[in-house]
């Protein structure tokens, strides 16, 4: 890669642009679908890039798979439309196919969806959480594109994790009620994004 295309007219870039890319890139280490010397120099240009179209040019032979969202990438994974806690808790992690509609349901008990390796449908995804006396604990990659309309009475319904993801990223869009409870949606990094991480630091300790 010797030079970085541009498409143009186009909209410049800011820093948070950069890193949702840089993110993209990260997985694409992890997963093995780029050698560390391709992640290092494509990085570089990342952080180089100066508009949305030379930071799309980087990516566009890994976004297509980023997230797998067609059903034959879902064949053999799990599924579940819902997340129920009674006086319990339970669990949706780990790689499964999530549904357009999920309803997560806790009263004195604890859920929590991971999202961070689920295989999304086309379109939208919508969650709708209901927190009474209890706790829906929500976690999302960083790259994805998150819409919280919550509402909490008497409770909390957090809104911080609100915001846009990687470009081609799908929607998730969570609602719902916490009353006298509290529904939290979170971003956390992927396993394969801290492993790709700290195989550049090793990279770089070794050169020096």
């Amino acid at each position: 890669m010797t030079n970085i295309p541009q498409r143009e007219p186009d909209v410049r870039a800011s820093d948070a642009d950069r890193e949702r890319f840089a993110h993209v890139l990260r997985q694409a280490a992890g997963d093995g679908r780029l050698t560390l010397a391709e992640t290092e120099e494509r990085l570089g240009w990342v952080f180089a890039s100066r508009t949305l179209g030379q930071l799309e040019q980087l990516v566009a032979d890994l976004t297509a798979d980023v997230y797998a969202g067609s059903t034959a990438a879902a064949s053999g994974l799990p599924s579940w439309s819902s997340a129920y806690a009674v006086m319990s808790g339970c669990k949706r992690r780990g790689p499964w196919s999530a549904p357009k509609r999920f309803t997560a349901f806790s009263f004195w008990g604890s859920s929590s969806i991971d999202l961070r390796e689920a295989v999304f449908p086309a379109g939208e995804t919508k969650i709708t959480a209901f927190a009474f006396m209890g706790g829906v604990e929500i976690i999302v990659p960083p790259d994805l594109n998150v819409q919280v309309e919550g509402v909490g009475m008497m409770g909390g319904f957090g809104q911080g994790a609100s915001g846009p993801g990687a470009a081609g990223s799908p929607l998730v869009i969570v609602s719902g009620l916490a009353m006298w409870g509290s529904v939290s949606v979170k971003r956390r990094e992927r396993r394969a994004d801290r492993q790709a991480r700290r195989a550049e630091r090793r990279s770089r300790r070794s050169r020096r």
